[in-house]
């Protein structure tokens, strides 16, 4: 099969894509593959075609269009169509702030020495965030995400490899904790500050959260200094927390596309369950705490939400949803999201503490929690038509500037 590979360049126009296509048609040319891509006002424009007769008629149209818009052209005959794309698809994607041009030169080469291919390469945001994703073929999933795991740290750069394919589309669960991920608060500190031991509780949600002691040991005792406290406490607390700039553009934009979302939290229903219902998160699932005659007693009543728990609380989730684990993504920051998101398909740990990151499959290092969007292949065009779509799009996060949803940023 003799086939033509045509490849024009220059500034972008309207109409270059079409004025191609019709010479072709006016050649009776099949068209075999079409890309195209504009980068600040250039235009890089690629089509195979297969010359119906002689190529030279063909050829001559063509190079009429790009004398006609003032574009470069390079126009190779040949033989057959593209070569197979090689099985093991993979989706990379690469977020800086900024993204440096070593990192990248890294990350590429370490993906050709791992045998791998990229096929494309497309940008999901800009600003404040840079974010690129790279399509993938003949890739080791588990390998390479070994690998550039090791370069992430090195280049300061968030790197999210994920098997691609229809593996990257469709229906998925969220699953997020809330202390210091969805929220920027410990609310168990919140609640100590009614008590007047806020320094202590604090000392001992740190040495926790970095692994240091047993998460359910420590709860207790930090729950043991909330003795006395009246009810009423909840709704004071309830206005104090603040969300993590991104909260809501993440939760309204991935519910948008289908996705179920859960938060699972070592701190309390009290506080958890009122907030998912604000944000539309489909479940949650914390600890209860102890309440009599309308104080708090200083006790947990019911089960611990430990780091065990957090990842049975994913695997009920996912089952509730008919999802399979591969089809989850899990979100924390501490020591107790270990194992939740060793369980999920993706574990995403959100500026964590240094022992999460180097387990989780991946890490945002970035303020914004609506930057986990990009990890998931979701571009900053997508959360803007999908905003417009619904008619939200001037909803904002509670502090804008700090968004990257905004467009003030």
């Amino acid at each position: 099969m003799n086939t033509l590979l045509v490849t024009l360049s220059g500034r972008d126009r309207p109409a270059v894509s079409a004025r191609l296509l019709h010479a072709a048609a006016d050649a009776g040319a099949l068209v075999l593959d079409l890309e195209q891509a504009v980068v600040r006002g250039r235009l890089l424009l690629t089509a195979l075609l297969q010359p119906v007769g002689d190529v030279t008629e063909l050829t001559a149209r063509i190079e009429q269009v790009a004398s006609e818009f003032d574009l470069a052209i390079t126009a190779e005959p040949g033989q057959g169509d593209n070569p197979a794309r090689r099985t093991g698809r993979a989706s990379v994607a690469v977020l800086g702030m900024p993204l440096y041009a070593t990192a990248l030169a890294a990350i590429t080469a370490a993906i050709g020495d791992q045998d791998a291919n990229i096929d494309r390469i497309r940008r999901l945001s800009r600003d404040p965030v840079t974010t690129l994703e790279l399509d993938l073929s003949g890739a080791d999933v588990p390998q390479l995400r070994r690998v550039l795991a090791l370069l992430a740290a090195e280049h300061d750069v968030d790197i999210a490899v994920s098997p691609g394919g229809l593996a990257r589309r469709g229906r998925r669960l969220l699953v997020m904790d809330v202390d210091s991920t969805l929220i920027q608060d410990e609310v168990i500190e919140l609640l100590a500050a009614h008590a007047g031991r806020a320094a202590e509780v604090a000392a001992v949600t740190e040495r926790a959260m970095r692994g240091e002691l047993d998460f359910e040991q420590s709860l207790h005792e930090r729950v043991r200094c909330l003795a006395g406290l009246d009810v009423s406490v909840f709704d004071e607390v309830r206005h104090a927390i603040r969300l993590t700039p991104g909260a809501r553009t993440l939760v309204r934009t991935v519910r948008r596309l289908g996705f179920s979302v859960a938060v699972v939290s070592g701190g309390f229903i009290e506080i958890v369950q009122p907030l998912a219902t604000e944000l539309g998160i489909d479940r949650a699932h914390a600890n209860r705490l102890e309440v009599r005659d309308g104080k708090l007693t200083g006790r947990v009543d019911g089960l611990v939400v430990d780091r065990a728990e957090k990842a049975r609380a994913l695997r009920r989730f996912a089952e509730a949803e008919r999802l399979p684990l591969s089809r989850t993504v899990a979100v924390g920051d501490g020591a107790n999201d270990l194992d939740m998101l060793a369980t999920a398909g993706l574990g995403i740990a959100f500026n964590a503490k240094p022992i999460v990151r180097e387990q989780a499959d991946t890490s945002v290092n970035v303020p914004y929690l609506d930057a986990v969007l990009f990890m998931l292949g979701i571009s900053r065009e997508d959360v803007e038509e999908a905003d417009r779509l619904t008619g939200m799009s001037d909803v904002p996060d509670p502090d804008p500037r700090s968004s990257i949803e905004s467009p003030h940023v």
